[in-house]
């Protein structure tokens, strides 16, 4: 099969494929795993979509548009059109909505100057919003199953493998002071080539993802606080390396564990980076 094309490939993920052609892009898939990342990032900003303004589907229709529709009555085609005009409507407020979650800079930073928000955090935050909440399939890698021994073995697999995707050293970070144990691991898609997410959990069940990425060259970003709607996350970026680590704890809590995560890379960054908390 050649390469499928955007349309087949949201098909695909929409269910909308007849057997055999579903079953060529499936075999695509698995031996193409940036497309296989690439898709896997569509269902997650859908999923975070409809989860976040699925119940705008469910509000009453305007009483403007009502009238309209009843006032129509006389002729289909004007019925028709009311209806596209409430389809459109409906379709531009989500839409509208949507971009401007996603695009909107609604963060709080550290310093006292305000800066624009990178894009790349959002994507770890609607990263978080889908897989967080996963039960069966929260990693691609998991690093908890088998005895120490085996763990270790798929820890180190899970960084070298991510590490060789994203051409920079990937550290699994060691959380474990703060109650948080390393689930696994996943690769994602980011602009510019792959991203990687890591996971933790702690006794109570609570999760935060470490999302990892190599910025575009001359990137930095100093150490900083972001939320994005329910979601809490400290980010920085250093030229090779860009860190966002997202949960639903307390602002205190995530800061911990970010400085956490800071130190154990701060000896392999300069030393006149900026230290979180300052």
């Amino acid at each position: 099969m050649n390469r499928p094309d955007d349309d087949q490939l949201s098909a695909w993920l929409d269910g909308e494929l007849d057997d055999a052609t579903k079953a060529a892009v499936d075999a695509w898939l698995q031996e193409h795993p940036d497309d296989a990342a690439r898709v896997r990032l569509w269902a997650a900003d859908r999923s975070a979509l409809r989860a976040r303004f699925g119940p705008l589907a469910d509000e009453p229709v305007p009483a403007a548009l009502q009238r309209l529709v009843q006032e129509s009555g006389r002729g289909r085609s004007r019925w028709l059109q009311a209806a596209m005009v409430a389809a459109l409507m409906l379709g531009g407020g989500l839409i509208g909505s949507a971009a401007t979650w996603l695009l909107k800079p609604s963060m709080t930073t550290l310093s006292d100057a305000p800066r624009a928000l990178p894009g790349w955090t959002q994507r770890a935050a609607v990263a978080h919003a889908v897989y967080a909440p996963e039960v069966r399939h929260p990693v691609e890698v998991d690093v908890t199953q088998g005895d120490v021994a085996a763990q270790r073995a798929q820890e180190e697999h899970l960084a070298r493998w991510l590490g060789k995707r994203l051409q920079m050293p990937v550290k699994l970070f060691d959380l474990r002071a703060h109650g948080f144990e390393l689930v696994g691991g996943r690769l994602l898609p980011d602009l510019a080539g792959p991203s990687a997410q890591l996971m933790y959990q702690n006794a109570a069940g609570e999760r935060i993802t470490v999302y990892l990425r190599r910025p575009e060259p001359g990137t930095h970003t100093a150490f900083r606080f972001q939320r994005e709607g329910e979601l809490d996350m400290f980010f920085w970026a250093e030229e090779g390396f860009g860190c966002a680590l997202v949960g639903k704890l307390p602002r205190e809590r995530l800061l911990a564990l970010a400085q956490a995560a800071y130190s154990q890379i701060e000896s392999e960054l300069p030393a006149s980076r900026p230290r979180p908390g300052t």
